[in-house]
């Protein structure tokens, strides 16, 4: 099972001056978890490489609650025209929309503003861990689900639960007998999965980079198309491996609906000329992101082919009727 995103928009960079700056009173991006998620990663994607693009700097703000449910209930009532803040959301926070999880609020309640890139689903153990291979941790779920305690950043439903689940149907059980452990923020789960409370995190490749470099952990399956890029080139797909599982993550940032056009239009400027540069790429590489590049209209457009599919998904998953 997987996510597709238009091929043109992996490579896409739109033509803007890089020197060009956009003039926002006090930028804020606000990471709806914990610190040390997926969406601390992207509000610090935001913060370095919007620097150059921007008259101030951008202050990275905490707002945990409901993997993003207060976030986005906050910018449908009382912060629907705040102009220097914008929201990290997530391929899960759209899928959390669609399962109802957000409340009465959809995705046309919100300004969809700029991508961070492209992150991939990962299947993480602790070094020490006796799993060594996708395999191991795939023959336990098969003989004996109740076995394998798997946790994430996400309730059941969530994109990291689904995850799970695919890896359980290909098991050849349901994503019912998984026995599953819900955090807030996948900062949490991987303080979870070091403490020895849960055996496998089905995290995203992007939050493994610092736990890659101190040894820590180590990521048995990615679970995107192809192999990635360095430093990730040397973790073989869930594909590679015999198991038909894909998870593709876009990361980005919304709005406020009521946020002026002439403040939203600022933002965009700014995404698009870092869009443009090398520096940009270099910041979505070091966070373990692929270029994923759309803003304005064209993520837009995005964001509601994407929500057909995920409708789609969640149907099969039992998760909507």
């Amino acid at each position: 099972m997987k996510i597709v995103y238009l091929a043109t928009a992996m490579a896409c960079a739109v033509a803007a001056p890089a020197f060009a700056q956009s003039t926002i009173d006090k930028p804020e991006c606000i990471a709806p978890a914990n610190p040390g998620g997926g969406f601390d990663l992207t509000c610090r994607v935001a913060q370095t490489g919007l620097e150059p693009h921007l008259t101030a700097p951008v202050q990275v703000t905490f707002m945990p609650g409901g993997i993003g449910a207060v976030a986005f209930n906050q910018f449908n009532t009382n912060r629907t025209d705040d102009g220097s803040a914008i929201v990290a959301f997530s391929t899960g926070s759209l899928l959390n929309i669609i399962v109802g999880k957000y409340g009465a609020f959809d995705e046309n309640d919100v300004r969809w503003l700029g991508t961070a890139g492209a992150d991939f689903g990962a299947v993480v153990v602790r070094a020490d861990s006796e799993y060594a291979s996708l395999k191991d941790v795939m023959d336990d779920l098969a003989a004996d689900p109740q076995s394998v305690v798997v946790g994430a950043g996400g309730s059941v439903g969530s994109q990291d639960w689904m995850k799970g689940a695919l890896l359980m149907r290909e098991a050849g059980g349901t994503p019912m007998q998984m026995r599953y452990v819900a955090f807030d923020g996948g900062g949490d789960a991987i303080a979870a999965l070091l403490g020895g409370s849960i055996e496998v995190y089905t995290g995203d490749v992007g939050e493994m980079v610092p736990y890659l470099e101190s040894g820590e952990m180590k990521v048995l399956a990615t679970l995107s198309p192809d192999r990635l890029a360095a430093p990730f080139d040397q973790i073989p797909t869930a594909k590679e491996q015999g198991y038909d599982v894909e998870w593709t993550i876009m990361r980005g940032f919304y709005m406020g609906k009521d946020v002026s056009d002439a403040d939203y239009q600022a933002w965009v400027d700014a995404f698009e000329a870092a869009y443009a540069t090398d520096a940009f790429a270099n910041v979505q590489a070091e966070r373990g992101l692929l270029p994923l590049n759309l803003s304005g209209e064209a993520l837009t457009a995005s964001i509601n082919g994407t929500m057909d599919e995920l409708r789609a998904i969640a149907t099969e998953a039992g998760l909507i009727k």
